[in-house]
């Protein structure tokens, strides 16, 4: 199988390459202010047109200029590495000032590299950039459009020449759909990047010591036993009392959005605090019970705890226990790399016990049979279950056909959970219930 091809988004910042993503992109979305360097690692998303499948990248402003701010310098090696790797790549300037010192580095950066590029000119909305465009055809690119990004001018031109230059350098690809999707979440500086990297066996994330480097939601596709899975590195939520400025609500919500789109939640806890704050367990929460994800909880920096911060820890999950029992909890240090090699055998097993299909009628015989030995009442009424039919996976999802729906609340579908799980093995696995009266016409 051929592979998809890289069309790599590059510019100076704030000359709107984010906005020019979004765009394009359909499911993921770079933060796009009006303010520079907020685009930092590298965001991806397959885009199909006219029939022709490219993974369009959009990366965070390029700087030659010399600086001591290690996290520009990593910005930049990020974008650097991209462009080397790209099939074609969309050069980007803002027409209404022109080509600064900034775009011809750059120009000459990507001469140097040898790659096909396209010189996109943003902001054509504006009479300075039709008084600039003889400036920008200097950067020597005899390939240009003219677009705005923030109304869509000119998105079709451009992607008809990123078609047009693909199938002249390109051979065809098909896409190959990831069979699952896992979404990294935590609080900020708990190690989330660290193992995205590992995971991915390449430095996908940044990572600095300072808390709030990731800002945006970084997907990798990588294999494992010939499967392909989609990791996704996460901003860290904060309580919403913690949550200020223009760009943290962003981040926060594109976490969010990560998490409803995965199939499987990984919850990164800092075992060196001893402790782990309501956030997280009202992360784990909302995960597994509300939207049904699929959840594993790995306490990191082991190398930094000590038996008494140990000792802390175990008691505070003790007295979430009636939670964490339905969950897998592994104990690991993304530094040394302890346990680190026992999470993908584990995210291979937590998905094939969320997406299994248990047998409807032998679920149905196991309520029946329970409720016999130990009936349950409302009021003086008994709760009579006359069937259950598994309708989905991923998550399991049973629809209970009983006497009266009204009846069946979170306890007594507490009950039949507890009767499931002791039956099978879910562990790290939610069950979601819906409930029917009999004779009502279901619509699946």
């Amino acid at each position: 199988m051929s592979k998809i091809p890289n069309v790599v988004i590059v510019g100076r910042t704030n000359v709107g390459k984010s906005t020019f993503f979004n765009r394009l992109s359909t499911d993921k979305k770079s933060i796009a202010l009006d303010e520079e360097g907020i685009t930092r690692d590298f965001i991806k998303e397959v885009i199909t047109w006219d029939s022709t499948i490219f993974n369009l990248i959009d990366t965070g402003g390029i700087r030659f200029k010399k600086t001591k701010d290690p996290l520009l310098e990593k910005v930049r090696a990020v974008a650097e590495e991209q462009v080397k790797t790209a099939d074609l790549v969309l050069f980007m300037c803002d027409g209404t000032v022109g080509p600064l010192q900034e775009d011809r580095e750059i120009a000459r950066f990507l001469r140097r590299c040898a790659k096909n590029v396209i010189l996109i000119i943003n902001k054509a909305d504006s009479l300075a950039t039709q008084a600039n465009l003889h400036e920008c055809v200097t950067l020597g690119f005899s390939n240009s459009i003219t677009i705005s990004a923030q109304h869509g001018t000119g998105i079709a031109e451009v992607l008809e020449a990123i078609i047009e230059q693909l199938k002249q350098t390109t051979e065809p690809a098909a896409e190959e759909k990831s069979l699952y999707s896992v979404v990294i979440l935590g609080k900020p500086n708990v190690g989330k990047s660290s193992l995205m990297n590992l995971l991915a066996k390449q430095e996908r994330s940044i990572i600095l010591d300072m808390p709030g480097t990731t800002r945006e939601a970084l997907s990798q596709d990588i294999q494992f036993y010939n499967k392909k899975i989609e990791l996704v590195d996460t901003p860290g939520i904060r309580r919403k009392r913690c949550v200020d400025g223009t760009i943290e609500p962003l981040m926060v919500k594109s976490a969010f959005a990560a998490l409803k789109h995965a199939d499987i939640v990984v919850l990164v806890i800092d075992a060196s605090e001893g402790d782990f704050v309501d956030q997280e367990l009202k992360l784990a929460f909302y995960a597994f019970e509300e939207q049904h994800k699929a959840l594993i909880v790995l306490i990191n920096k082991q190398d930094l705890s000590t038996e008494e911060t140990q000792r802390t820890l175990d008691l505070k999950l003790d007295e979430y226990k009636y939670m964490f029992k339905h969950i897998p909890l592994m104990s690991i240090s993304c530094i040394t790399e302890k346990n680190t090699g026992r999470i993908l055998p584990l995210l291979d097993t937590i998905w094939k016990l969320y997406s299994q299909q248990l047998n409807s009628d032998e679920v149905t015989k196991l309520f029946i049979s329970k409720l016999t030995k130990k009936p349950l009442f409302h009021l003086s009424q008994k709760l009579v279950v006359y069937s259950v039919e598994q309708i989905r996976t991923a998550p399991i999802t049973l629809v209970l056909t009983v006497n009266n729906p009204a009846w069946f609340k979170d306890s007594q579908l507490g009950f039949f959970e507890n009767v499931l799980r002791a039956e099978y093995d879910l562990k790290g696995v939610p069950v979601k219930f819906i409930v029917r009266a009999k004779y009502k016409r279901l619509a699946v």
